[in-house]
């Protein structure tokens, strides 16, 4: 770093916006939400989304209630076109729910954009063009005037395609890039310029997505920003105001929130923060701080840990065990007085009152975690060591949710016993939670064969008691054992899945496998099943009946034969 910065980086200059209004605000409903997931977000991981993956993503994206989704940049490759095709084609696309595609202001690029949206009840066509002095002087070399119309030019554009494709109701959305480093009078030009050239009224409203590209300034300078473009825009009553928060100076959330208070209606980002550099705006983090207030979002995060695992599936990017109300630890407490602070919070709690538990600014509830993580011990509590002795010892190597699971298995019984725990005494608890061989379901043997391109299973269970001789076919082994397993009533969703040797046992040289399965059971609660055995399959089936044992021992599972 150079002793002297403001030598080389000066700061932004304020906007004259003496009696701004925004400070004096609050946010009492929520915008309109967009999802930019399968574009932005997938455009910047390491694998981009295949076509299943992209799927998911955009039925999880349905699922949580997003009604418009940026889908794809069709013109930038076959892959994207082919998604947007098959979203149509297919009938994937729910009534209720708009799709948006991205295109540079580009002639070739528009005609291929509105081909690949051809047929689609409705769809916002996204267009775009760099807009400040360092673009326009360094990167394109175009006067200010050359860059109105490079956008009034692209407009009319799609307003002529759209009339040759009535059965498509086309939506237009203009985003000067870089609006955040752009003269705010010019950025005003190029937006009013569109507008116009669009013809926008109030019931065909233009939405004018006023981006922070690259996070240029402190969040309150963008707040000022909007509402300047906000009390000067012609036609404001034709125009949806979004923002596109991105997160190089780490302000993202803070700047959509004072956007929103600054007249915005609108928000584009990702379910948590993923997108270029470092990241878009964290839609996730966004909304719960608006139900934390008392403003529900109007999207459903009620199992906030089975979109988690979608994301994490799709785009390969582990989210981090602090990130903001979705992390593994971000409702556990390891120090001993927040531990106390928080047992006497609940306590105190009323079940009709107000939120009011100290050191957690929502119930863990609303987004469907359990209360049994919350007070951990660890070591710096007297009580930890469990996950190293049960590695170091038993060569049992826990997944970090299965840590946080077992953990709570361990406090209770040292709440009931008293005393410390050994690492025997920690393995036989172990055994005793996770492979309880007089458990209401026992595993006996299975036979997989094979079924076309699926793979099938007969498994043969005690249940209660009684055999039970159940056949399944999945798209692998595991999948193929639910499945058979419905059939005797027990009906599971499988969340997560991992495998892992074992350290030989003895001197015997014979490595077996651990497997580890985190389900849930008709949403009405998740934990792990364990599963131990020379052949990973076997380890795998052992596992699923593990989770269903414990399931069913809290009542959760139909075990009906």
């Amino acid at each position: 770093m150079i002793a002297n910065p403001a030598a080389k980086y000066s700061a932004f200059a304020p906007v004259r916006l003496a009696d701004r209004q925004w400070p004096n605000r609050v946010i009492e409903r929520p915008p309109v939400w967009m999802s930019t997931d399968l574009r932005d977000g997938n455009q910047s991981l390491f694998e981009p989304m295949n076509g299943d993956k992209k799927m998911r993503m955009f039925k999880t994206l349905c699922a949580v209630g997003f009604k418009e989704i940026e889908v794809a940049f069709p013109s930038a490759s076959q892959t994207d076109f082919d998604f947007v095709r098959s979203l149509i084609d297919d009938g994937h696309i729910p009534d209720d729910v708009t799709i948006e595609v991205l295109t540079q202001a580009r002639e070739h690029l528009i005609r291929r954009t509105m081909e690949a949206v051809r047929g689609a009840r409705r769809a916002i066509v996204h267009v775009y063009n760099a807009t400040s002095k360092p673009f326009r002087d360094i990167v394109f070399g175009m006067s200010p005037d050359e860059v109105v119309r490079m956008a009034v030019d692209a407009v009319k554009l799609i307003k002529t395609l759209a009339a040759d494709m009535p059965e498509t109701e086309i939506v237009l959305q203009y985003s000067p890039e870089t609006f955040t480093a752009t003269e705010l009078e010019f950025a005003r030009e190029v937006c009013d310029a569109v507008t116009a050239a669009w013809g926008a009224t109030p019931d065909n409203k233009v939405i004018l997505n006023l981006p922070t590209t690259v996070e240029v300034a402190t969040p309150n300078i963008y707040a000022d920003q909007i509402e300047w473009m906000h009390r000067n825009l012609a036609r404001r009553d034709s125009v949806l105001i979004s923002l596109h928060p991105h997160n190089d100076r780490g302000t993202a959330v803070a700047a959509a929130e004072m956007g929103l208070m600054a007249g915005a209606d609108r928000v584009e980002g990702c379910l948590f923060g993923n997108g270029e550099r470092t990241g878009n705006v964290d839609l996730v983090t966004l909304a719960l701080n608006m139900y934390t207030q008392g403003v529900h979002p109007g999207l459903d995060f009620s199992d906030i840990n089975a979109v988690a695992r979608t994301v994490e599936h799709c785009t390969q990017l582990p989210i981090h065990p602090r990130h903001p109300y979705v992390g593994d630890l971000v409702f556990t407490a390891f120090s001993g007085s927040h531990q106390d602070a928080i047992k006497k919070g609940f306590a105190a709690q009323k079940a009709d009152a107000p939120w009011n538990v100290p050191y957690l600014p929502i119930d863990p509830a609303d987004v469907g975690r359990s209360y049994d993580s919350v007070i951990r011990v660890n070591s710096q509590s007297g009580k930890g060591g469990i996950a190293y002795l049960m590695e170091t010892e038993h060569g049992v190597a826990m997944p970090r949710r299965l840590q946080v699971e077992f953990s709570g298995v361990v406090q209770r019984h040292t709440d009931t016993h008293g005393g410390e725990l050994g690492a025997g005494d920690i393995w036989n608890l172990f055994a005793g939670t996770y492979l309880d061989a007089a458990a209401p379901v026992r595993y006996r043997e299975h036979h997989l064969f094979e079924h076309g391109d699926v793979q099938g299973i007969r498994l043969s269970v005690d249940i209660d008691g009684q055999p039970h001789l159940l056949v399944g076919e999945g798209n692998g082994p595991i999948n193929a054992a639910v499945h058979a397993l419905q059939g005797a009533g027990i009906a599971v969703q499988v969340r997560s899945y991992e495998e892992r040797s074992m350290k030989p046992a003895g001197d015997d040289g014979n490595a077996r496998a651990c497997a580890f399965i985190e389900m849930a059971a008709a949403g009405r609660g998740e934990c792990y099943g364990v599963g131990i055995d020379g052949n990973i399959v076997t380890a795998s089936i052992k596992a699923l009946i593990s989770g269903i044992n414990r399931l069913g021992a809290a009542g959760r599972v139909d075990q009906a034969a």
